[in-house]
């Protein structure tokens, strides 16, 4: 029987410090939502779920540039919808100035209208979108991702120019319904216009079919790294929380029995009596 080394506190001591501190540890975590309460606990998951974590950072802002380039196109579609209904009623126009029974005086009364419309057609080829010119001949492209080395990954979307040869040059320029024959030449470029206004908005619609798709191909790529990243990072509450009660119960048996180990020196004392 031993006094000056009480070896039986001291083992208690150092178990119950240990039940103490997976206690502690247990408590961050569900208190968190972290299955890594310290780096030291998983140091290669944390270090895996910090990459996870930033590449899904970065497909949330790809999303949202798509998200800008499908505005962008649905915006210029929306003008364009409108220059197809004046480009109707300008052909219209041509054509009834065509009717060699009017006189010049009556096709001046349509050249009123038809001036109007031409400028509107003007007036909206030079239409922006946030500071970006809505219709170019230049080809916009959109970051959707990264590569492997860091570089950007992105995908080019058509321009629809509304500047083009025998679009709105020869609508606005050189075209009107004052006389029988300009008429009818009007008539010729406006039909040109409207075939090229056919073609730009199908590309609109297939630009648009493209981000669409890629936005979806985003979403779950950021859907799948998120569920990785949480089997890492995240508790699982219902396991840790068994651990919990069952650190408690550690502790509160490791604190009893410290107190009797520091009880048994005692007993030392009915020999010496």
């Amino acid at each position: 029987m031993i006094i000056n080394t009480n070896t039986g506190s001291a083992n208690a001591a150092r178990i119950l410090a240990e039940s103490t501190s997976a206690l502690q540890k247990s408590l961050k975590r569900l208190s968190t939502g972290s299955r890594i309460a310290s780096i030291a606990d998983d140091a290669a998951g944390s270090a895996v779920g910090a990459k996870f974590s930033a590449q899904v950072t970065r497909l949330n802002a790809a999303r949202s540039n798509v998200g800008n380039m499908i505005s962008f196109s649905q915006t210029q579609d929306g003008y364009l919808a409108k220059v197809a209904g004046a480009l109707e009623r300008m052909s219209e126009l041509a054509m009834l100035s065509t009717d060699e029974t009017k006189s010049n005086s009556d096709r001046s009364l349509y050249e009123q209208e038809f001036d109007e419309l031409q400028d509107f057609v003007t007036n909206v080829a030079g239409k922006d979108f946030n500071g970006t010119v809505l219709f170019s001949s230049n080809n916009l492209s959109v970051a959707v991702g990264n590569s492997d080395n860091g570089s950007a990954v992105k995908i080019a979307m058509t321009g629809a120019s509304l500047t083009s040869a025998n679009y709105i040059g020869a609508i606005t320029i050189s075209t009107s319904v004052g006389t029988a024959a300009s008429a009818a030449t009007a008539l010729t470029n406006i039909q040109t216009a409207i075939s090229q206004l056919a073609s730009d908005r199908a590309q609109i619609g297939a630009n648009l079919s493209r981000l669409e798709s890629e936005r979806n191909t985003i979403s779950i790529l950021r859907d799948n790294l998120s569920a990785a990243k949480s089997r890492i990072l995240d508790v699982d509450v219902a396991e840790e929380s068994a651990n919990f009660a069952r650190q408690q119960i550690l502790v509160q048996s490791g604190t009893a029995m410290l107190a009797q180990a520091n009880v048994i020196p005692q007993s030392a004392l009915r020999l010496i009596g």
